[in-house]
């Protein structure tokens, strides 16, 4: 647990189960009913977790512009730290990967956004995994599969029934967060390196 005070923070600790090597297990690793499961995961929550299960996943890296992640997150934690980008565990996964030998699968989201169905066709292709057009949309709201953080950190996504590109941030990060955006910006640059182009 990386200890931070985010919304409903005691709420959320106990409606999941904190031991990750067992939610790694069951869930993960666990038996599912189809063939592809797909889990997301926020880099900045795998501290203190044994990473070695990654080796049995295909793993996709999400990037975003540290300036929209500052923002973003400011909303909810006004005093965001580089850890809580996630930037630098996106790096020990990216030299992780690297290390094994592989092709790290990175995407944008700036790109997904601007090209979603180019990008998703070139995941799909990199992933082994057959593209569908229904990706490219969803009915508005919550979804089962959401946590009940959700109505904190999901608001604005719940509104959405598809990709949108060129959405605005909603507002500029404080001043007294730029040196953290500038501080992350080389990690996500470095990323960016190895992002799937449409």
């Amino acid at each position: 647990m990386t200890g931070r005070k985010h919304p409903a923070r005691e709420e959320v600790l106990t409606s999941q189960n904190p031991d990750g090597s067992a939610v790694v297990r069951d869930l993960i690793l666990g038996d599912h009913q189809t063939p592809v499961v797909f889990f997301k995961q926020m880099a900045q929550h795998f501290v203190e977790l044994d990473r070695r299960f990654l080796g049995q996943c295909r793993n996709l890296l999400l990037i975003r512009d540290p300036e929209r992640v500052v923002a973003s997150f400011a909303k909810n934690v006004p005093d965001v730290t580089l850890a809580d980008t996630g930037l630098p565990i996106q790096i020990e996964l990216l030299d992780a990967s690297l290390a094994a030998g592989d092709r790290p699968l990175v995407i944008d989201s700036a790109d997904l956004l601007a090209k979603p169905e180019m990008v998703l066709r070139l995941a799909c292709e990199r992933l082994g995994l057959n593209f569908d057009p229904a990706m490219l949309s969803w009915p508005p709201g919550p979804k089962p599969e959401d946590g009940i953080w959700a109505k904190h950190w999901y608001a604005s996504t719940h509104r959405t029934t598809g990709f949108e590109a060129g959405v605005p941030s909603t507002q500029a990060p404080p001043d007294e967060l730029r040196p953290v955006i500038e501080e992350a910006r080389p990690l996500y640059e470095r990323l960016l390196t190895f992002a799937v182009r449409a």
